[in-house]
């Protein structure tokens, strides 16, 4: 039997004000690919489908479209949770009618030891859904006293394995942050002071544990628990990231093997780091000139117009930083004299850049005289 195990679609977010609803499709597309060609027995979503609890239209109506292919047009079963990011009664909504057509929304928390079964030939996975929860949705479910994150997915845990079948093959999907595994900067934290985490030995009973929460693809404790990471970069913290599904294989009820498939997005994300020049020459022969950028100028003068600039050859430029400006003294206390001087500096380069010329020792000396004026002003206002 084959499975593929997705995370994190995040679906209707927005990255620096720019949608990603068709990067999203272009992904997902080829998602739909990869189902067709592995011959996919069926999908599993662990969470953060959606980017937030109430989605917009165009959002839910590409979730829609792909759901309806993969259990409709290619008879695939789709096993969902609702993550952080999503509303368990929203997302939920339907869910017993939904069944019927292949499409299991796991969003009810009391029924997290009641499996899905999907059965080829003589095998048979049963897969547990444990819908993201916090330890007082736990607590005030179960009535019960529970500290914290570990407790509370312990005793959830404790149930399913209770009422498992061993001679079965078992999933697990959680959404949930795993102590020790990689974090990025686009996953919204669940709790402060990393009382969130939970240990991998907890998935201990399982044939495999389908992970969502965290973007960048990953095991921790064992080989089968595992995160299949984001379908897109969400941050630029994740520029190196190497965005896929996972593939997992069971055969006689016994997990086979687990392979990444590789996601290629419409436009990738990167960090460009330079002088302007450089940079400016460089992106004259890019290949990848309309990939989603973060551009960190290390030029220490002003540059008119830089993002304007960039943009001509980088139309997807979407945030601008200048390190290269800020002042390198460690001391916070900057004399008046330095101060002075980078401002002299700075509109010494404004000036050449629209005049195409330097200021004369005249200009200089009637800029200089100004500054001064406006410098004692501001100490007599003080």
């Amino acid at each position: 039997m084959k499975i593929i195990h997705s995370s994190d679609w995040h679906i209707g977010r927005q990255f620096h004000n720019v949608s990603l609803l068709e990067d999203q499709r272009y992904v997902l597309n080829q998602l739909i690919e990869q189902i067709q060609q592995n011959q996919v027995d069926a999908l599993i979503i662990a969470g953060d489908i959606y980017d937030r609890s109430v989605p917009p239209a165009a959002a839910v109506e590409l979730l829609d479209d792909v759901l309806s292919t993969i259990c409709i047009d290619l008879s695939v079963p789709v096993i969902i949770i609702p993550g952080n990011h999503d509303s368990a009664q929203r997302l939920g909504f339907g869910a017993r009618q939904l069944k019927q057509t292949g499409l299991h929304i796991l969003a009810d928390l009391s029924a997290i030891c009641t499996p899905v079964k999907i059965q080829k030939g003589s095998e048979t996975c049963c897969f547990y859904g444990i819908p993201y929860n916090d330890p007082e949705h736990v607590r005030n479910q179960f009535s019960l006293g529970l500290a914290d994150y570990q407790e509370a997915h312990r005793y959830l845990i404790d149930l399913i394995v209770k009422n498992m079948d061993a001679c079965n093959a078992n999933i697990v999907i959680s959404h949930c942050f795993v102590d020790g595994a990689a974090a990025s900067e686009s996953e919204r934290p669940l709790s402060i002071g990393g009382a969130d985490r939970i240990s991998a030995e907890l998935f201990k009973p399982f044939d495999y544990a389908a992970l969502g929460h965290l973007h960048q693809p990953q095991y921790k404790g064992a080989e089968f628990i595992r995160y299949s990471g984001s379908l897109l970069k969400y941050s630029f913290s994740e520029q190196h990231h190497n965005k896929a599904v996972t593939l997992i294989e069971f055969s006689d009820n016994q997990l086979l093997s687990t392979s990444q498939l590789p996601l290629k997005p419409l436009h990738d994300l990167r960090v460009i780091e330079g002088r302007m020049d450089d940079i400016l020459r460089k992106a004259a022969v890019d290949p990848h000139a309309d990939d989603y950028l973060l551009v960190r100028l290390t030029d220490t003068h002003a540059i008119l117009d830089a993002m304007g600039k960039l943009r001509l050859l980088y139309p997807n430029i979407l945030h601008l930083e200048k390190p290269g400006m800020l002042p390198q003294n460690d001391n916070p206390l900057l004399s008046r004299e330095t101060l002075k001087r980078g401002e002299l500096e700075m509109f010494d380069d404004f000036y050449s850049q629209v005049t195409g010329q330097l200021m004369n020792q005249e200009q200089r000396a009637a800029l200089e005289q100004t500054l001064q004026l406006l410098h004692r002003d501001q100490e007599t206002r003080s």
